[in-house]
Order: C-alpha cells, then sequence, then structure tokens
C-alpha cells in the first residue's frame, strides 16, 4: 500500500503540474508497476521507500534496486527500452529525494554502470539500398565479410579488425554469436543471423600453415591484423566504387554499424506489431504488456531473431 501511494501521488504529480499527456502518464506508471514486482519478487513484499529515509541502509538498497535492472536488462531487448525504464525510476526516487524528505536516490549513478547507450538519431546512416549496393561492390570474399561484419552484425571497426575463429560459435540449430571477452560495454555476446556461408568460406580460404586464426590477417601490422583506419579505407572504397553517397559524402564504416541499429529497432517494431492481434484477443491496449506478460524470454528471443533475419536477407540475400 505504502508503494502504490507514493506512486500515485508521484505520476498525480507529474500529470498536473508536468502537464504530461495521459498515454505517458500511463507508460510511466506500466514501467513503474513492472518494477515494483520485480523488487517484490526479488527482495519481498515489502515498501520500495521504507529505507530513503536511512542513509546507513544505502549501500543495501543500492544493490537492491540495481538487482531489479539486471533482471530488466535480460527481459528488454534494447538499450532504448532499458534506459526508458532507468529514467522513469530514477525519476520516481528523484521526486522522493526533493518533496517527500527522502536522503538519497538508490539509484543515482547507474547509468555508469550499465552504460547503455542510444545510437544518436541525427547521426547519419547508410540505408538498405546503399547497404546493399555496397556488398554487391565486393567482389572477394573477405570485403564481403568485412562488410557483413559492419552491416549485419552490428560491429565496430575495432571489433572486426580483430575477429578471430575462436570468438565464434557455431551450431546447427541456427543459434550462431560472436563471443567477446572484452567489449566497450563489458562481455557480450552479437548474434550471427545472415552471413554464416560467406564465414565458412572464408576460413577455407584461410586454413592452412601458419594461419593465427584471424579473419583478416596482416602481415604488416605488428597485431597481425588489420588496423580499425584499414576497416574504414576498405568500406569507403566499396562505397565508391557503388557509387554510393550519403548526403553527398562517402560513408564510413561506422555507418554501417548505425545501419544495424536502425534495422533492428524495425525488427523489433515489425515483432510489436505483429502481436496486435494477441494484444487484442486478451483485451489488452498494450503490445508491450502482452511481451512481457505472456511471452517466455526464448520466444520474445526467437521472435525478434527472425524479424532481423528477415530485414537483413531482404539487404544481403540473392536477388
Amino acid at each position: 500500500d505504502e508503494t502504490l501511494e507514493a506512486i500515485k501521488r508521484y505520476l498525480s504529480t507529474q500529470r498536473d503540474r508536468g502537464e504530461l499527456a495521459e498515454s505517458t502518464v500511463k507508460s510511466r506508471r506500466s514501467r513503474l508497476a513492472e518494477y515494483a514486482r520485480i523488487y517484490e519478487q526479488l527482495h519481498g513484499p515489502v515498501s520500495l521507500t521504507r529505507n530513503l529515509d536511512d542513509i546507513e541502509q544505502r549501500p543495501s538498497e543500492n544493490d537492491r534496486c540495481m538487482e531489479v535492472f539486471d533482471v530488466l536488462k535480460d527481459q528488454l531487448s534494447t538499450d532504448q527500452s532499458r534506459l526508458k525504464y532507468l529514467g522513469d525510476v530514477q525519476q520516481f526516487y528523484d521526486y522522493q529525494v526533493r518533496f517527500q524528505g527522502a536522503k538519497y536516490n538508490p539509484l543515482d549513478g547507474a547509468n555508469d554502470q550499465f552504460r547503455w547507450e542510444i545510437d544518436n538519431p541525427d547521426n547519419k546512416t547508410v540505408d538498405a539500398e546503399g547497404m546493399r549496393a555496397i556488398y554487391e561492390a565486393a567482389e572477394s570474399i573477405d570485403d564481403k565479410l568485412l562488410v557483413l561484419a559492419l552491416g549485419a552484425w552490428g560491429l565496430r571497426p575495432n571489433e572486426v579488425a580483430s575477429l578471430t575463429i575462436d570468438q565464434f560459435e557455431l551450431s546447427d540449430d541456427a543459434d550462431n554469436r560472436i563471443v567477446f571477452e572484452q567489449r566497450k560495454n563489458g562481455p557480450g555476446e552479437v548474434a550471427v543471423l545472415f552471413g554464416v556461408d560467406v564465414l565458412k568460406q572464408r576460413i577455407v580460404d584461410l586454413d592452412g600453415p601458419g594461419w593465427d586464426g584471424y579473419l583478416f590477417p596482416s602481415a604488416r601490422s605488428a597485431t597481425g591484423h588489420l588496423t580499425p583506419q584499414t576497416v574504414t579505407n576498405r568500406f569507403k572504397r566499396l562505397a565508391e566504387t557503388a557509387g554510393f553517397t550519403v548526403e553527398g559524402a562517402t560513408p564510413t564504416a561506422k555507418m554501417g554499424r548505425r545501419f544495424w541499429y536502425t534495422t533492428y529497432n524495425e525488427a523489433v517494431k515489425q515483432m510489436m506489431e505483429g502481436l496486435e492481434g494477441i494484444a487484442a484477443d486478451q483485451g489488452s491496449s498494450s503490445t508491450e504488456i502482452v511481451s512481457q506478460n505472456y511471452l517466455s524470454e526464448a520466444e520474445k528471443r526467437r521472435y525478434r531473431r527472425e524479424a532481423m533475419g528477415n530485414e537483413l536477407g531482404e539487404v544481403f540475400g540473392e536477388n
């Protein structure tokens, strides 16, 4: 009851003083409710605000709140969704500090722990037509793999340059991935939803005495593999061969990664649109609620992979 009253009071203030649209208030209510449910599952049926007036409880409460976002991190598919949850909950706690006498915000600084990021939507990117033209300009297997690593796998130029065969986990059930022991945001995995045939051909071409496992080896480099700048230069040369520009300039390798993000967002959007029928059958007005409450994590992951695989197939597949 104490938690419900705190959330209602906060949302009422947001609606009345912030003059927010009712749809925005409903979205915030939904996220706060999901956060509270996970908190209860992890830590018992206790008030979210019970320890906020005791500064000595701060380390423990910080841990409890961060554990909730460890769960949400796995439940939500994009950094954009995770940051929406984090922002809404942080604002709820900020309200407790500023207007309700709380001594601290237990999620203050959480952004630095997770380091989630959203690509600037104003950043220029390559569209599907341009990426297909660049891919078709690649005549060699290594150039094709370079374009796929950027556009179909969403890797950074430095990650492409240093790729090794040992990072790939390939399986018969199409659950293929690249494993990074260390990445910008920590260890992680990247799904390989397209291009396994090109990857395998590249391995065949390189396999032999003296191969050290790098997919883009370089005898002239001290590291034994291409530099990130060389990856960018090769991508730009392919774009020039294709005669493709972005606002009059030759696209860079980073734009290939941005293409992956925009394509993934479109795939997730299409997946959510596909849930509208289920939402209607369940009497729900929100496909997000259906995704959270009626689909298992394995189902959501499968639907996302299928949608993204179809999008990539349209761009990089055979005519």
